[in-house]
């Protein structure tokens, strides 16, 4: 199950986890994106279907993995990567803008892990990602979004101790600069053209270019197998250098 599947890191990661061979169920508060994708990946051959959520109503996040329970029998996978932007500087910030980014990233990853955990608790088995930023480590404008994002690698970190006995890992990607839908709305909101603000951002990159969701989709592949099986509680930057 992987969340905010409509466009961008999650629609990318969707489509890898289902190329490799899982099944997936792709969420996101918007329909459109995510029923279309999970049509082309059936049409390619693949096992896919689509949910609209809110991962802020805890109703719908237990209706979904449900959901999925019922149509597969268990969740093996939760990726929580459901977000949204409200950028602003402290002073400007309002209550609205500070509660909505802190609804959809931390408490929807709050709802979806708990409702996961419980199938995955019954079958002994689980991985659980998220997606949290280099963010979290402060960015002008993000008070909101820094905090949430921070947020997430404390709970993930919690995670892991509290389910590690049901072999249940529970681990973080925290992408860098990666082009996607919502860092063109950024430049769009500062009127910069998407070009100039993506060749700004890759000066102070080390590897010298930007991110793609594709790159970030590895890394959660990377939680979800096999070979991370020891692995939990960690927090991977993906940010073309050291930024943590």
């Amino acid at each position: 199950m992987v969340t905010g599947a409509g466009r961008g890191i999650g629609e990318a990661t969707a489509r890898r986890f289902a190329r490799e061979g899982a099944r997936v169920c792709l969420t996101d508060v918007g329909a459109e994106g995510v029923t279309t994708t999970a049509r082309q990946l059936v049409e390619e051959g693949m096992d896919a279907f689509a949910v609209r959520v809110d991962v802020t109503s805890h109703s719908e996040v237990e209706n979904a993995v449900g959901g999925v329970v019922n149509r597969y029998g268990r969740l093996d996978i939760l990726v929580n990567n459901a977000g949204v932007t409200k950028d602003s500087l402290i002073y400007k910030m309002t209550d609205e803008d500070w509660r909505t980014v802190l609804n959809v990233h931390l408490t929807g990853t709050f709802f979806c892990s708990r409702a996961a955990q419980k199938h995955m608790v019954e079958n002994n088995y689980g991985r659980i990602i998220n997606v949290s930023s280099t963010s979290a480590l402060g960015n002008r404008g993000q008070a909101n979004y820094a905090a949430a994002k921070a947020g997430i690698q404390g709970f993930t970190k919690t995670l892991a101790v509290e389910l590690g006995r049901y072999s249940i890992t529970a681990n973080a990607v925290a992408p860098g600069f990666i082009e996607t839908e919502m860092t063109r709305d950024t430049a769009a909101r500062l009127g910069v053209d998407f070009d100039d603000f993506v060749a700004k951002r890759v000066q102070s990159i080390p590897i010298g270019r930007s991110g793609w969701p594709e790159d970030v989709a590895a890394a959660i592949l990377y939680f979800a197998s096999e070979e991370a099986s020891f692995v939990s509680g960690q927090v991977l930057y993906v940010a073309g250098g050291p930024r943590a």
